[in-house]
């Protein structure tokens, strides 16, 4: 999959150009404009890259300040139990809800240290927004951009599906150069779930995630 750890590097860089071309169509959909996705974006974006132009250690390559940084400003913008249910697929029905919740966890807790790397790669990359419009009552919305490279690479698609949740705009899929997040794991965790069953994706995906955070820890 093409560069999928930009998953939170765009979202973090999802910012003025955004709020610029969502202004307008904002105002008038939502009287509470922080709740609307374009001020979620920025308002996110503005505290994350404080942070990381300020943060010496982060910039060192600190990763449990990268970690805490990942858990503190971005992680509360996803919905990760429907993300979890849509990677799952139809095994999702037939598990019981301890075995849901155990792979909210690990699948939330994969992301969490598989991505936490996106934050080393910020370079003032530029993100353009493609045209967004959005009505009053919208509980859905896709926003799309474009993150340009620095370095000549091609341009990488980010598209983003939030939905509003209590009020309040989620992530809860990230479309990168045409794939699918969600998709992409699904047919992977089909093929555990199929071979060793729920408890076996359970118990792959805690495995793996010990093994990442053991090397995120020699990273500190």
């Amino acid at each position: 999959m093409k560069s999928i750890s930009a998953i939170f590097l765009g979202f973090l860089l999802t910012a003025t150009t955004l709020a610029s071309s969502q202004a307008h169509a904002q105002a008038a959909a939502s009287p509470a404009s922080e709740s609307a996705p374009d001020a979620l974006a920025k308002r996110v974006t503005d505290e994350v890259l404080a942070v990381l132009r300020a943060d010496k250690d982060i910039q060192a390559g600190n990763t449990k300040k990268l970690l805490d940084v990942v858990e503190a400003k971005i992680l509360p913008h996803f919905n990760f139990p429907h993300m979890t249910r849509l990677a799952v697929g139809a095994p999702w029905r037939q598990a019981s809800p301890a075995q849901q919740q155990s792979l909210i966890n690990e699948f939330r807790a994969l992301l969490v240290n598989t991505y936490t790397t996106a934050f080393s790669q910020y370079r003032d990359q530029v993100i353009e927004y493609r045209p967004f419009k959005m009505a009053p009552a919208d509980t859905e919305v896709v926003v799309r951009s474009l993150i340009k490279q620095k370095t000549g690479a091609d341009p990488i698609d980010i598209n983003y599906s939030m939905e509003k949740v209590d009020g309040t705009w989620k992530v809860y899929d990230v479309v990168i150069a045409g794939v699918s997040l969600v998709q992409n794991y699904r047919s992977s965790f089909a093929s555990e779930i199929q071979k060793s069953g729920v408890d076996g994706l359970i118990a792959t995906l805690s495995t793996k995630n010990k093994t990442l955070a053991q090397q995120q820890g020699t990273r500190k």
